[in-house]
């Protein structure tokens, strides 16, 4: 059972915007569950507004770990809104999916997890078991607000790195994730202006944090130098972070608080034939 303090360690993590580097690890993950790839490659708008998806799930996932509860309530009708019309039936060898299956949201907030323990353990070190408990607690509600419930999701890191592995290794990129990824990652005309710059930083970030198999099944060119790399940008980011005021560094949250606070008091006075 989660202690009363988990919330509070939990935020402690999770309110740290460096996390955001995991974000395109965590996208690819998701994708490597053919149901979610079918479902963003026919219905995602990553082509022509990556950004613009890419918030929506960022203010989602803020909402839930520190918003209260208008705004957990509103995040969470905007995601069933979003949610309502990505469903379809299978075809061949391509499964069915619909946004609005269980262990789909959970597999997605997995991900976000898993990629937030790497990331914290690459730059700081392993975390302490009670520490880790807490945040495996701390992500449950990003599936469990939705329709995933709490049935099924892992009750302390060590049942969850135990589930982690055992999905992990039943994973497999389609061409549809292929697809996606591409779109990703070179999308750099659709991005706002000097956002692109930081294209090849996230690419290598992103291949650093993913198990080798599905690095090497995204395509990704792993050599010892890319690794080298890697790993000195992330001892740069190591130790730099924690020389930043809070402020900074807790800005992106602050940020997606606001946006979803805005949208929320913007449809209370929407004319209700409008929405």
């Amino acid at each position: 059972m989660p202690h009363h303090d988990d919330r509070e360690v939990f935020r402690r993590h999770g309110a740290e915007g460096v996390l955001l580097l995991g974000g395109g690890a965590a996208i690819l993950l998701q994708l490597a569950d053919p149901r979610v790839a079918r479902g963003v490659a026919r219905h995602s708008g990553f082509r022509e507004r990556p950004l613009d998806r890419l918030l929506g799930t960022l203010d989602y996932v803020y909402a839930v770990g520190f918003g209260d509860d208008e705004v957990v309530a509103a995040a969470v009708r905007a995601v069933n809104v979003r949610h309502a019309p990505v469903r379809g039936a299978a075809v061949d060898e391509h499964p069915a999916y619909s946004a609005f299956d269980p262990d789909a949201q959970r597999w997605v907030a997995s991900t976000l997890l898993a990629v937030a323990l790497e990331l914290h353990e690459r730059l700081w070190g392993p975390l302490d078991t009670a520490t880790g408990d807490a945040v495996v607690h701390g992500y449950a509600p990003v599936g469990s607000r939705l329709q995933a419930g709490r049935a099924g999701w892992p009750g302390s890191r060590a049942e969850f790195d135990a589930w982690w592995a055992e999905r992990v290794a039943g994973l497999e990129v389609g061409a549809e994730a292929r697809s996606v990824a591409r779109t990703l990652f070179s999308g750099a005309s659709a991005l706002p202006f000097g956002t692109a710059a930081l294209l090849p930083l996230v690419r290598l970030v992103t291949a650093a944090l993913l198990p080798p198999d599905l690095r090497r099944a995204y395509g990704f060119r792993w050599t010892p130098r890319a690794e080298r790399v890697a790993n000195a940008w992330l001892a740069g980011i190591a130790a730099v972070w924690p020389l930043l005021p809070r402020v900074a560094r807790h800005a992106p949250m602050h940020a997606s608080l606001r946006r979803v606070r805005r949208r929320s008091r913007y449809a209370e006075h929407e004319p209700r034939g409008r929405r």
